[in-house]
């Protein structure tokens, strides 16, 4: 527990009741004569996943079909010309699939990871939504699309971040055969995170799962702030349906079991307190191993708004599975401060990175050192200052490629999150290597979101994208 007389930092000071605004804004410039965006470029050096060569398979029966971009025969009325860019915006989604053959893998699963914009921080931060029409910012809107925009997924597991209405959700899921479990935040605020599993299934390609266990972290208990996190150990009951004449009528039978560990967290935002954000990271991937441990080393799925961009430290760490917190400034462990606003595409800032097992480049003079009471929350322990971690993560995102105009160099969509301040990533979906990436939904390329001034808008109801993949169990992976 972190003690009453704790001495804040100045910065923490300015920033302690801000916890959903960005810094981390991509303005862009645009060239009317040549009709092109242009860009600074910086060079920095990162280490990039190997994934598989883009493929073209058609979509497969997932209950969710693209929506062709509508075309206006006039751009003169603003009417038609609002309409074609919201159809443009959702339609511009498209299933990417892994050029393994993927036939042998029998147990699929769908995975969402969604920070949906709690309705309180609407409230609260009015000022990063000015450009958004105030009816899109209803939730009595927004949990209709939100609801409706999951279910064309066909998802088996959706993990919701920034929920503070969550019987509304429980009440529209359960519609579709969902069961939840939800953690709320401590402290002053009113959010937290929602986990969600399918629980009643209508066709033999679904899956039906069962809770086993349910671990909560409320890292105020290790003075890590009011931030919570979800780890649900799920067992999947295949080809199980309700009805018994159906149950007849198949000629399947029924596979073994498979267990799995899903985690779901909303980091600390606050770019100042990297030493915050990266202990409350690493200590979600101490516990996830260790439950999946005491399952019998099951596969493990973590998802989430991390809060970091893909060129941070934190990131590195994820991916990596190590990480020497003292080459880099704690105010800049997140990239959310080491890519400040610079009028550059946000393209750019991978462009021209060397692809090498470098992620970034040490600071020569470092503006901010760890202090022992820094190096204590990062890490845990007095005295640490190599962090390591047991989970060897994949990006589901990396491992699949897409275009160039939605991906950078590490495979990382370009932006997972947009409102009138920030433009970039900070949610992802990591697996653990008994699963195997199948497919990913792309998200949408800089130029359709920038038709609109910010999200929420009239198609979609949050300022975030939903991350979705296809994970299967690889060949000879049993599972608990």
């Amino acid at each position: 527990m972190r003690k009453k007389g704790r001495r804040q930092h100045p910065e923490e000071q300015s920033c302690a009741t801000v916890k959903r605004k960005h810094t981390h804004f991509e303005q862009f410039h645009y060239n009317k004569q040549t009709k092109r965006l242009k860009w600074v470029s910086t060079e920095t050096k990162t280490a990039t996943l190997k994934p598989d060569p883009v493929r073209n398979l058609p979509v497969s029966n997932n209950g969710f079909e693209a929506i062709r971009p509508c075309t206006s025969s006039s751009r003169r009325h603003n009417k038609r010309r609002k309409r074609s860019n919201c159809s443009s915006l959702e339609g511009s989604r498209k299933w990417v699939f892994s050029s393994r053959n993927c036939s042998n893998y029998k147990d699929k699963l769908v995975i969402v990871s969604y920070n949906i914009l709690a309705a309180e921080n609407v409230a609260k931060h009015p000022d990063l939504y000015l450009d958004v029409p105030p009816k899109f910012l209803e939730w009595s809107r927004r949990k209709d699309l939100i609801s409706e925009e999951v279910n064309r997924y066909n998802a088996s597991i959706l993990c919701f971040q920034e929920v503070d209405r969550f019987k509304d959700l429980d009440d529209l899921l359960q519609k579709d055969g969902f069961k939840g479990v939800y953690k709320a935040r401590t402290g002053n605020g009113c959010d937290g995170c929602a986990l969600f599993w399918k629980d009643k299934i209508k066709s033999y390609s679904e899956h039906r799962f069962t809770l086993l266990q349910e671990e909560n972290i409320d890292f105020q208990d290790f003075g890590l702030r009011n931030n919570v996190a979800q780890l649900c150990v799920l067992k999947i009951n295949q080809h199980q349906l309700e009805c018994d004449s159906c149950r007849k009528q198949s000629k399947l039978t029924p596979m073994q079991s498979r267990s799995l560990l899903v985690g779901n967290i909303h980091a600390l935002f606050n770019p100042n307190r990297g030493d915050i954000k990266l202990g409350q990271v690493r200590l979600f991937l101490e516990k996830a191993y260790k439950l999946s441990q005491e399952w019998g080393s099951i596969p493990v799925i973590l998802v989430g708004d991390f809060n970091s961009i893909p060129q941070s430290a934190i990131y590195q760490f994820l991916a990596s599975s190590e990480l020497n917190i003292q080459l880099h400034d704690r105010r800049r462990i997140s990239g959310q401060l080491e890519y400040p606003s610079q009028g550059r595409e946000i393209r750019a800032q991978n462009k021209y990175t060397a692809r090498r097992h470098v992620w970034m480049p040490v600071s020569r003079q470092l503006s901010h050192r760890w202090s022992d009471e820094e190096l204590v929350l990062a890490t845990g322990d007095e005295g640490v200052t190599h962090l390591q971690h047991k989970l060897k993560l994949c990006s589901a995102y990396a491992g699949i490629p897409g275009s160039s105009r939605t991906r950078d160099s590490h495979g990382e969509p370009l932006a997972t999150s947009y409102h009138s301040k920030f433009m970039g990533t900070v949610d992802y979906i990591w697996h653990t290597g008994e699963l195997v990436p199948v497919r990913v939904l792309e998200t949408l390329p800089i130029n359709i979101l920038r038709r609109n001034a910010s999200l929420p808008n009239e198609r979609l109801g949050s300022d975030h994208l939903a991350l979705v993949c296809e994970l299967a169990f690889a060949d000879g992976h049993k599972g608990a």
